[in-house]
């Protein structure tokens, strides 16, 4: 399926399919919760690529703002310029410090839900908002061709929504980790 983003979505579809008991991949019956721990290390890999497009929106942002002149100084003295992406600096490191703390549970084969979820959550936060301070700074040339800040802008908000919303982390995290009602 053709998308508006660095990234194509296919579909699969298996009808009337025998799979003999010889090949079955670890307990019967608990598929579903290998399925489940297999997400924990794609929210990892999700904040690990929310956290390289922070930094690519940050760098981009960094050196267009710094080198960029107007009205005889540099766009980067401007306050309203730099704090927006030394904000997002902070969150994106903030972001990959949560992102290595679930990866260093997940390697050592100990539970990571809490971490994997929040590290996707913050990273794709701090991505999106890199991506804002970075379009911002660029101004109408943010959505010239030649900068790719558009094109990754789109790319970086879809981090929020797929492969998981960044609503049912914040489900899963007020019930399974703040013990609260569930909400859904």
């Amino acid at each position: 399926m053709e998308m508006m983003v660095n990234h194509h979505v296919y579909q699969v579809f298996f009808n009337d399919l025998a799979v003999p008991v010889d090949n079955l991949v670890g307990e019967e019956g608990r598929g579903f919760r290998y399925i489940i721990d297999g997400w924990n290390v794609e929210r990892i890999l999700v904040a690990s690529e929310a956290i390289g497009d922070g930094r690519w929106f940050v760098e981009r942002a960094v050196r267009y703002a710094s080198n960029r002149e107007i009205f005889g100084r540099k766009l980067a003295q401007n306050q309203g310029v730099a704090f927006p992406i030394a904000q997002a600096h902070a969150q994106v490191e903030a972001a990959s410090l949560v992102r290595f703390e679930a990866a260093s549970l997940f390697d050592r084969e100990q539970p990571c839900g809490p971490q994997a979820n929040m590290a996707k959550l913050l990273a794709s936060q701090a991505s999106w908002a890199a991506a804002n301070a970075c379009l911002s700074a660029h101004g109408g040339y943010g959505f010239a061709r030649e900068y790719d800040v558009e094109r990754k802008f789109r790319e970086t908000k879809l981090l929020e929504i797929a492969p998981i919303s960044n609503n049912l982390v914040l489900a899963y995290l007020a019930q399974h980790v703040l013990g609260m009602p569930r909400s859904y």
